[in-house]
């Protein structure tokens, strides 16, 4: 598909795609680490690195901010988080499909998934050093030392399931593109 245009046929495919990563953040929160329950899993990134890889990598960081604006209106209310959720998986989804787009083959597939869980796992380094004090009240000196866990693992963990998730639903998802005629 990989459109660059807004078209009525992408406008309603990232609506389908936006509201599967809602109902998923709205009905999915697990924690990960029984130390950091505060610290949880959800799978609403899947749909985003689907539309990167599907779609394009520009309309997957228009959808991370949309997911995001309604999970901080239906879910989590408005806070820091937000922010810090547009920027990290922006970035991941943005990464994600530029390298994909250079070859859209499986194994650019998995080298575009791969560095979207480092990267968004290294870009939540300085937003919880910035952001978690502010939204926390908890002292920079603590933010520092919970960096090496639970915060970074964390991330690792998190982004690391969704995009082996997405791995193993992108093909499928493609798949039903094509039979109703929506993917090229």
């Amino acid at each position: 598909m990989k459109k660059t245009k807004l078209d009525l046929q992408t406008v309603v495919i990232l609506a389908m795609f936006a509201a599967i990563s809602i109902v998923l953040v709205y009905l999915v929160h697990i924690p990960i680490f029984p130390s950091a329950p505060y610290l949880e899993y959800d799978p609403a990134d899947i749909m985003i690195f689907i539309c990167s890889l599907a779609i394009s990598p520009i309309w997957s960081v228009v959808l991370t901010v949309v997911v995001s604006l309604v999970q901080g209106l239906l879910v989590s209310g408005f806070n820091l988080g937000i922010i810090m959720h547009i920027v990290a998986t922006g970035t991941a989804a943005l990464v994600c499909g530029l390298i994909y787009k250079r070859r859209k083959t499986l194994p650019f597939a998995i080298i575009g998934l791969g560095a979207a869980v480092l990267i968004a796992t290294a870009v939540m380094v300085p937003m919880n050093y910035i952001f978690t004090p502010i939204y926390t009240g908890l002292d920079r000196a603590i933010v520092v030392t919970l960096l090496p866990f639970p915060i970074i693992p964390f991330n690792l963990v998190k982004f690391g399931i969704n995009a082996a998730v997405t791995g193993l639903l992108f093909k499928p998802v493609i798949m039903i593109l094509r039979k109703v005629g929506t993917y090229d």
